[in-house]
């Protein structure tokens, strides 16, 4: 009897390319790449001129353990602690939200905004991860920037990410619910990504959102807008005059949310994504 061939990295990305294919799991090639080399703690493409190394019997073990978990929907970035953002590596837990590139679409709007005042005082509303915060500070070193959120976890994240940068001096943490944090504060600009799934809509979700990632920084409420309009009710006293308000939005949301700053503020560009969806909303004072 021949023996069974050995465990090499290309063994094991075949494998688990496989298991993952029936699990339902989406991109299963990339997934185990990113996986292994995670484990391995080693860049993905280092994986191709290894690929004939066997790896260790401590290795196989912990690479075991993180397959198992995404097969149960346990999010890549979770279990790797890593997410790129705008270029920028940054660590995620379950406390935050994993940042997507959507969200990219809101930051480049910002940096835009920002051109025209280097050195503008910014609020993120909901600042999670704090991959805009931080990206903000990182392109515009003269800006400072207020970085809001409930979670006292999730600040803990952020901040970790604003030393990983070397921000830190720029960026104000706050625990607090939205503009409660900056009472008689303006703000050039004022971000926000806010939760905004409707809280029926919570239950259809991909289960690695859905069961994983915080509930907190997802349900928008019945309608999806209870965040819009509280923002769009306190944005006009904390912004300078001329200043922006812009807001991430869910891909049906555009006329609702125009409609709600339109009542306090003059509402400017609708601004799509990549894929051509309307992403963001920008309005004035």
């Amino acid at each position: 009897m021949s023996a069974a061939p050995p465990w090499t990295i290309k063994t094991l990305i075949a494998w688990t390319t496989k298991y993952f294919s029936e699990k339902g799991i989406e991109s299963p090639r990339l997934e185990a790449e990113l996986l292994l080399a995670h484990t391995l703690k080693c860049k993905r493409i280092d994986l191709i001129v290894r690929y004939d190394e066997i790896p260790g019997d401590a290795a196989r073990a912990a690479y075991r353990d993180v397959v198992k978990r995404r097969s149960e929907h346990w999010p890549t970035a979770y279990l790797t602690g890593d997410r790129e953002f705008f270029l920028l590596p940054f660590a995620v837990s379950p406390a935050v939200l994993i940042p997507r590139p959507d969200t990219e679409t809101l930051l480049l709007a910002a940096l835009e905004e920002l051109k025209l005042k280097p050195a503008a005082r910014v609020l993120d509303l909901g600042t999670g991860s704090g991959c805009l915060a931080v990206s903000i500070a990182h392109k515009y070193p003269q800006a400072t920037v207020v970085a809001v959120d409930l979670s006292p976890d999730a600040l803990a994240v952020a901040t970790a990410n604003s030393v990983r940068h070397d921000v830190t001096a720029q960026i104000d943490f706050r625990l607090g619910d939205l503009f409660a944090a900056a009472r008689g504060e303006t703000f050039d600009l004022i971000i926000s990504n806010p939760p905004y799934i409707t809280s029926s809509e919570m239950l259809t979700l991909q289960e690695e959102v859905r069961d994983h990632e915080p509930r907190l920084a997802l349900d928008g409420g019945p309608d999806g807008l209870a965040f819009y309009r509280r923002i769009a009710r306190d944005a006009p006293t904390h912004l300078t005059l001329g200043g922006a308000v812009m807001v991430e939005i869910g891909a049906t949301q555009s006329e609702s949310v125009r409609n709600l700053f339109a009542e306090t503020l003059t509402v400017g560009r609708t601004i799509k994504d990549g894929a051509g969806i309307a992403r963001v909303i920008e309005s004035r004072k």
